[in-house]
């Protein structure tokens, strides 16, 4: 069912008549990544700590301890400025691994209470509700287990905050009425009273662009917005998303549509003695393998990749390469160090901070029609075949006997293993991320 069928089926139900019943239990871990190093290591319980990609004022925090929030440190707060407001501050370098691990051992102990419907990111997973379970009382009771089997079986000082309402924005949008540890029941009927005091970029799916549209249209508050049509929220928003949001504002269900694949990638930013261009390209390298390996293991191919590095002076350059559809190391390398050679070659600057690496135009394996093998393209077929074949060799190899145990020419062992799997919010790595 298109969206668009969704919201045509609903403008024919009646508002008044919203289904009161709970549908959805939300589950949010308070500060993950601290809350985890906090459990590793005792010498960090209930001291103020921020999680940082390298060990340099220079960067930001990427999750802070409420111990931290209390003075005013936050997730993308520079560290220069966190240490001003918070002198006491205790800066860990994020150990990703650790907290893969404990993702898995959290589903585990969430699953002995309730089936876990979806996993939206490494610190957040949504359950639905069934039978009985949509009772008030029964669901709050489920969400009071799991905290103690979390306290009990996981750590004392893994905290979540849940939320229950009649769907699933509704649910996480009540996961955030009370944190640290908090238990919250949302109902359509208490929309917008109970959240007039949030912001507007407080709601999933109201970004700062978003937010600054709300705000030119005249839409300054929560109660603004739920007063305004679905015709007039769809405006705003350019397209169906903004009648989706006032349904879903209001306690309906709207399924999400299935999307494919469309990149894999890999970013990084550099400690300062990696910095140096001729060290940044072995890292940029380092990243590629990463990326290459991700696209084998997915049974994907490429054919295009992109290249894009920031310099200290925070300078964006940028580059593109087309090609033949390929997903072997040889011919990525070849890439990605022709597009590396034409960012660095005139040498504006003398050092790089950040270094993305994206491939995309991604085709599945099984999908692709069988080559014809016409003069034309028989050479190529036949080497791509090859490499593909060697590059696959040497990831069983690395995924057997660890990391780098075979990698391309060019890398010095004291760079090979730097870049371990990073976790954006939005996608849990797979455990075999840790092994390429």
């Amino acid at each position: 069912m298109t969206l668009e069928t969704q919201l045509i089926r609903t403008k024919h139900e009646q508002i008044s008549g919203y289904n009161m019943e709970l549908n959805w239990l939300y589950l949010d871990l308070n500060s993950y990544f601290a809350s985890v190093e906090q459990q590793l290591q005792p010498k960090l319980q209930n001291k103020p700590v921020a999680i940082v990609p390298t060990m340099t004022d220079a960067t930001c925090a990427i999750a802070a301890s409420y111990e931290a929030k209390a003075y005013g440190v936050k997730t993308g707060t520079m560290i220069y400025e966190a240490k001003k407001i918070c002198p006491e501050l205790i800066c860990v370098q994020a150990n990703h691994e650790n907290y893969v691990k404990y993702h898995h051992i959290i589903l585990t102990e969430i699953d002995k209470h309730i089936p876990i419907e979806i996993i939206s990111s490494i610190d957040e997973v949504a359950c639905k509700l069934i039978g009985s379970q949509k009772y008030e009382k029964e669901a709050c009771k489920i969400a009071k287990n799991i905290k103690i089997g979390i306290q009990n079986n996981v750590g004392q000082y893994i905290r979540c905050s849940i939320g229950i309402a009649p769907n699933r924005f509704l649910a996480k949008t009540a996961s955030n009425l009370e944190k640290p540890n908090g238990l919250q029941v949302l109902y359509s009927k208490d929309i917008p009273e109970r959240i007039k005091h949030f912001k507007l970029s407080d709601l999933t799916g109201i970004g700062k662009a978003m937010e600054y549209r709300l705000n030119k249209s005249g839409i300054l508050s929560i109660q603004e917005l739920y007063n305004i049509s679905p015709k007039h929220m769809r405006k705003i928003w350019g397209n169906v998303q903004g009648e989706k949001f006032w349904y879903m504002l209001r306690g309906k269900e709207i399924a999400d549509i299935k999307t494919e694949r469309k990149t894999i990638g890999h970013s990084h930013v550099l400690e300062p003695k990696w910095r140096l261009i001729e060290l940044a390209e072995k890292v940029m390298l380092r990243l590629l393998l990463k990326a290459a390996s991700r696209l084998r293991r997915m049974e994907y191919y490429c054919s295009c990749l992109s290249l894009s590095i920031r310099t200290e002076k925070n300078i964006r350059l940028g580059g593109k390469s087309k090609f033949y559809r390929a997903c072997d190391n040889k011919k990525l390398q070849e890439e990605a160090t022709k597009i590396w050679h034409q960012l660095t070659k005139k040498q504006q600057f003398k050092k790089i901070k950040k270094i993305s690496i994206t491939l995309y135009n991604l085709k599945k394996k099984s999908d692709l029609h069988p080559e014809l093998f016409q003069d034309s393209n028989k050479k190529i077929t036949l080497n791509t075949n090859r490499f593909e074949t060697l590059s696959k060799t040497m990831d069983n190899i690395n995924t057997r006997f660890g990391r780098d145990s075979i990698t391309l020419g060019g890398l010095p062992n004291k760079i090979k293993s730097f870049s371990g799997t990073r976790i954006a919010f939005t996608r849990i790595p797979d455990k075999q991320e840790f092994y390429e």
